[in-house]
């Protein structure tokens, strides 16, 4: 490989961060935070669910835009063109499933409280999101590292 231009070191090293950084965040979630709202009393679980959807959302919010809008830019520099395709890929079925599986499951929280299964479904469901970072940060190290 040749030595990548300044700018697309940046953005790798950008990309990185936030794929890295959601990556240990979604692991906290999935094992500490979603948990722990089957432990929270009905009377206390509306404002325990409120806090966490609006402290979770501007940590992840800026994080995953910064991901996608990096991934998007190495794809069209074609980093190889293979790899970010892959990677974009991957995103798309994070954004998804955040759009159309955990986004609803926090709405039904909000408007209907604790219900487990509706805690449980989203524990379950975040299992997707929380490999497919995985995966994501697997695939940056093996590609970076390969030089």
């Amino acid at each position: 490989m040749t030595a990548a231009p300044e700018w697309l070191a940046w953005v790798q090293g950008l990309q990185a961060a936030a794929t890295f950084g959601m990556t240990g965040l979604i692991w906290m979630v999935q094992v500490v935070q979603y948990p722990a709202f089957a432990g929270v009393g009905a009377a206390e679980f509306g404002a325990f669910h409120r806090h966490h959807c609006r402290s979770i959302g501007v940590v992840v919010g800026p994080l995953m835009v910064l991901e996608l809008s990096t991934a998007g830019c190495l794809a069209l520099a074609g980093q190889p063109l293979w790899f970010w395709r892959l990677m974009m890929g991957m995103l798309l079925v994070i954004w998804l499933s955040t759009a159309f599986w955990q986004g609803p499951l926090h709405g039904r929280l909000s408007r209907e409280g604790a219900r487990p299964e509706l805690v449980r479904a989203l524990v379950k469901g975040n299992w997707l999101r929380t490999v497919f970072w995985t995966l994501r940060s697997a695939a940056l190290v093996w590609f970076y590292a390969r030089g």
